[in-house]
């Protein structure tokens, strides 16, 4: 059964702070302070120094949580025109050596050990490693000393709610070999102004999360990207749902989510407001909710026609409004400001804190919050 939500609770400040014993709406809004932290960390450790020229191949470590959502986001705002192969892998590939750049972010391990045997393996053959994680630990002492560098974690957060750091530590390796410009400190500002969006005092009409938040309840989720950054955004937003809230979403790319023939004509029947007959309070039906994903590109740089890829998806978007016309779209906020970094990483997030406040509200297990006994 797809669980309810008690929307008055969501613009119940002091019901949300106490019924939020875990802290996660103060995490989720942390996204700004884990990028700033990050940055910091890696200027004091010298990251620019450590990787300098450009590798072979730039393997991301995807083991844990935030890991294996930042590799294929941080992939895909590299793009296909990224001069190095970006391999996202589970341990560090036996091929590792003194011509590649291997980066680890250690949150939730349970697997440490076997992660620090790949991360001192490549350190010893004279790959650039760069971890990020806690001061000690299997994975801290393999990178002690050779070629690995360690920056510790500074903002400590609940599982699923680290993808800032996780991203901001690969964008900073990307930066530092000249595959993609970064202003970190101004992300993490546009971030700040994303969170203060979303913070409980305000009220759903205007909060983005919570707003969402009433647009997912009692609904099954379908997000759908409709360019390859945010397909990688969709991914994560279902795990956010899961973990947060209990709910089971689909996330594809658009045009994958038209192969899948039955689910698809589910979408086309009802839409986005579902049949205006059917019954509100019954939730025995599968009620779907089609979320289109879109993370503009921004402007062509230098100056010039738009890639190819930028005029595939908006191809894809037509074609998706055209044939879902009740579609819910789902863009950044005006903080990114066209920057497709800026506009991934709100946009996750916003999901994130939409997940938590769905869950909170909910009574799911995978919040904090206990059902409200009826009648209250």
């Amino acid at each position: 059964m797809i669980p309810v939500l008690d929307d008055t609770l969501l613009d119940d400040p002091a019901w949300l702070q106490q019924a939020d014993t875990a802290g996660l709406l103060r995490a989720a809004a942390t996204p700004g302070a884990q990028v700033r932290s990050t940055a910091g960390a890696a200027a004091e450790a010298g990251l620019a120094r450590h990787v300098t020229e450009r590798p072979r191949a730039l393997v991301l470590l995807a083991r844990s949580a935030a890991g294996a959502d930042a590799a294929p986001l941080v992939t895909a705002l590299l793009g296909p025109e990224c001069p190095v192969p970006v391999v996202t892998s589970l341990d560090v590939p036996q091929w590792v050596g003194p011509l590649d750049v291997v980066v680890v972010h250690v949150d939730d391990m349970v697997d440490e050990p076997a992660l620090a045997e790949g991360v001192y393996r490549a350190g010893r053959r004279g790959a650039r490693v760069v971890v990020a994680g806690p001061a000690d630990g299997p994975v801290a002492a393999a990178a002690a000393g050779g070629q690995a560098i360690l920056l510790p974690t500074r903002v400590p957060v609940p599982p699923g709610l680290g993808l800032a750091a996780a991203v901001a530590l690969t964008l900073a390796v990307a930066d530092a070999l000249g595959l993609l410009r970064v202003d970190l400190d101004g992300l993490a500002d546009q971030l700040d102004h994303a969170a203060e969006r979303d913070h409980p005092s305000h009220e759903s009409f205007v909060n983005p999360a919570k707003s969402l938040a009433l647009r997912l309840g009692e609904r099954v989720p379908l997000l759908w990207g409709v360019d390859p950054v945010a397909v990688a955004v969709a991914g994560h937003g279902a795990g956010a749902l899961a973990g947060f809230a209990g709910v089971a979403a689909d996330a594809t790319g658009y045009q994958q989510a038209e192969r899948r023939s039955a689910l698809f004509r589910t979408a086309v029947a009802q839409g986005s407001d579902g049949d205006i007959f059917a019954d509100p309070d019954d939730l025995s039906g599968q009620r779907v909710r089609v979320l289109l994903l879109s993370v503009p590109a921004g402007p062509a740089t230098p100056p010039g026609p738009p890639r190819a890829d930028h005029r595939e998806a908006d191809l894809v978007l037509r074609r998706a409004t055209d044939r879902l016309p009740s579609a819910d779209l789902l863009v950044p906020g005006e903080e990114s400001q066209g920057d497709p970094v800026t506009g991934a990483l709100s946009l996750a997030c916003r999901l994130d804190t939409a997940a938590v406040y769905l869950g909170l509200t909910t009574g799911a297990m995978g919040g904090s919050a206990e059902p409200r006994p009826s009648g209250v």
